[in-house]
């Protein structure tokens, strides 16, 4: 079903403020970098490995990522797994009887397709599938 870690998703309030931190703490160059408006957010990719670290920012105060920011604070928003096929890795999920965030694919970074699983069926942790476009990792 899943076939990697795709990547660990950070919330943060604004990529602008939060980057240098990033480059000249960790020596991190961002990889890529995306609005995701489907999303309400804004993206930073670093790779790490074969896997990635994003730091996502919220566009506006009404998205899910700005709500988690007022909840909680900064800091681990997700994890995510890549998957072959999300339509079928998301009916297996549905019959298995997990509660998903969503039903159907949505589009994510790079143009990946991605689907949100409750973090109650997660062990409380938001947690991401990921299909990369073709022609990405």
């Amino acid at each position: 079903m899943f076939t990697r870690i795709d990547h660990v998703g950070i919330a943060v309030a604004s990529i602008d403020d939060e980057l240098p931190a990033w480059q000249e703490r960790f020596g991190m160059a961002p990889s890529h970098r995306e609005t995701v408006e489907e999303q309400g957010v804004e993206a930073v990719l670093f790779d790490v490995g074969e896997n990635h670290v994003e730091l996502i920012a919220p566009l506006g105060p009404e998205t899910g990522v700005a709500r988690f920011i007022e909840s909680r604070g900064p800091g681990l928003h997700h994890v995510a797994y890549q998957v072959q096929d999300i339509d079928a890795v998301l009916a297996q999920l549905q019959e298995a009887g997990v509660q998903m965030i969503d039903t159907e694919p949505r589009t994510g970074i790079r143009n990946s397709r991605v689907a949100f699983i409750h973090p109650k069926s997660a062990g409380g942790v938001l947690t991401e599938i990921v299909q990369p476009a073709e022609g990405s990792h």
